[in-house]
């Protein structure tokens, strides 16, 4: 095999979050219009996991300038992905989502946008095929029972607290739909990215604007009062990204609404319940607000809760005019715990894609890598 788009779709699909081929060869398409065959081939070389360019020229036997140049012009064309850490920047081959995908916000056009619609079908599968999920719904916090116990990961605002570097960028998913001539009426400045480390995002390829704290809980804000879905990785520690997602566009809602795939979002451990006493049986909740028709009318004219379809939002408690809507915890057995941390996520997710062989592999490489890094400290 020596065409470089071949070997990096087949080397994006070992990555848990795969890519997988189609009979139409669309994902090839959609990486020649990404890369340039020499941006491929360089992509190839990459681990998936982060390394500073003196490492990875080291490693490759290349000059460090040279490949530092390279490596960010990859990045500022959403190739690749590149971070901060410990002050240092680093550099990883990324995954198709979430990644490269979302790294074309500021270089979507009409035919990305096709190609991309035109492989979503194949790669949902993929990507909701496996556990653990890749995402996670964060339920709205300011209806839920103040008596009541709420974890790290279901919370937004406890995610973003310690964060010192905050950018809003453009929803791919509703600026892909609108290139298709589908526009979305909600806002489409929604994404939220956000670091513990100084400086994070000052390359970044995505177009999105540095923020304060404040203004990004006030974008949380206008998300909920906009009936928009919080949803974010599937794991509990670290995180680095909350969408704000629409039932309309969104991929992470589309998994579970369009597609079916089984591992594609996971719902909070909420659940949405009526207070039949304060209910003015306007119907809005059912009409307008829930993105998972979870909501239904009775015989009697009434409505209540599919507990099933319910995922744990809490967008239709936010309009609800007479507060009769609330979300209380699902019952021990219902809940779902996390990953601790994309580290195991992957782990996780490697063996149910490739078998337990391959996650204990992943797992003595990720030990030994990081007794390297902590030598290398000493």
């Amino acid at each position: 095999m020596t065409d470089p788009y071949q070997k990096l779709a087949k080397k994006l699909d070992k990555l848990p979050q795969g890519y997988p081929s189609t009979e139409s060869g669309v994902e090839l398409d959609i990486l020649r219009k990404i890369f340039s065959p020499e941006d491929a081939e360089m992509a190839l070389l990459l681990k998936p996991f982060p390394e500073t360019a003196q490492r990875a020229a080291k490693r490759l036997g290349v000059a460090e300038e040279e490949l530092r140049v390279t490596l960010d012009g990859m990045v500022s064309r959403g190739q690749i992905a590149s971070m901060q850490s410990n002050g240092r920047r680093k550099y990883a081959l990324a995954p198709f989502v979430v990644g490269i995908f979302e790294f074309q916000v500021a270089r979507m056009d009409r035919e990305l946008a096709e190609l991309c619609e035109a492989y979503w079908p194949h790669f949902a599968v993929s990507l909701g095929g496996d556990a653990p999920a890749i995402a996670r719904v964060v339920p709205v916090n300011r209806h839920i029972d103040t008596q009541a116990t709420v974890l790290a990961y279901e919370d937004t605002r406890t995610m973003i607290e310690g964060a010192r570097s905050l950018m809003v960028t453009d929803c791919i998913c509703r600026k892909e739909k609108a290139l298709l001539g589908k526009p979305c009426h909600h806002k489409l400045e929604t994404c939220l990215s956000f670091s513990k480390e100084e400086d994070a995002y000052q390359d970044s390829p995505r177009g999105g604007r540095m923020i304060t704290r404040d203004e990004a809980f006030a974008i949380l804000d206008e998300a909920e009062e906009d009936g928009l879905v919080h949803c974010t990785y599937n794991f509990e520690r670290d995180q680095i990204f909350v969408c704000n997602c629409c039932d309309c566009c969104c991929g992470f809602l589309g998994l579970l609404t369009e597609y079916d795939t089984p591992y594609g979002l996971v719902r909070s451990n909420w659940e949405a319940v009526i207070d039949e006493t304060q209910c003015a049986v306007c119907g809005v909740c059912a009409s307008e607000r829930c993105p998972v028709e979870a909501v239904a009318e009775t015989d009697d004219g009434d409505y209540r809760v599919v507990g099933e379809r319910c995922i744990g939002c809490g967008v239709c408690a936010v309009s609800c005019p007479t507060e009769a809507m609330q979300l209380v915890q699902r019952p021990e057995p219902e809940r779902t715990e996390p990953p601790r941390n994309i580290v195991d996520w992957s782990v996780q997710r490697a063996a149910n894609r490739s078998g337990p062989l391959k996650a204990m592999a992943l797992r003595g490489w990720l030990a030994w890598r990081e007794r390297r890094s902590a030598a290398r400290r000493l």
